[in-house]
């Protein structure tokens, strides 16, 4: 069971991955929990409606999304995941270029989808990264 529980979170893993490139607000809509609290690498605390309407807006645009270093701890109900990224784009006309290590809370509904409820992103810096 866990093998497949891992398989669902990398499934939702990469549509959320594909969603961000594209802005799709529908499927980040369905992905994203109501409840969601996210700490970005500057530390600011977001929620849904913040993250919805940066894609909405135009605002983020990301061109690349690289996964690495992907480890997944996942039960029924929850999943924490943590994944490297390098992450290409432009906020608000400004270019920039980032290596972030993501972690994610995933939380499964008794339909069975699962949603993001906490995240957290942190800048990869110094001679490990």
């Amino acid at each position: 069971m866990p093998s497949d529980l891992r398989e669902q979170i990398r499934a939702v893993e990469e549509r959320l991955r594909f969603a961000m490139l594209v802005s799709d607000q529908i499927v980040l809509d369905e992905l994203i929990s109501p409840e969601l609290l996210f700490t970005n690498h500057f530390g600011q605390l977001c929620g849904k409606e913040d993250d919805l309407a940066l894609h909405r807006s135009g605002v983020l645009k990301i061109s690349q999304l690289q996964a690495s270093e992907q480890h997944i701890q996942v039960d029924a109900q929850l999943a924490v995941v943590s994944v490297r990224m390098a992450v290409a784009g432009s906020y608000d006309g400004y270019a920039f270029s980032e290596d972030l290590r993501y972690t994610r809370v995933w939380r499964n509904s008794a339909d069975g989808k699962w949603a993001i409820v906490a995240g957290h992103s942190s800048r990869i810096t110094g001679p490990e990264a």
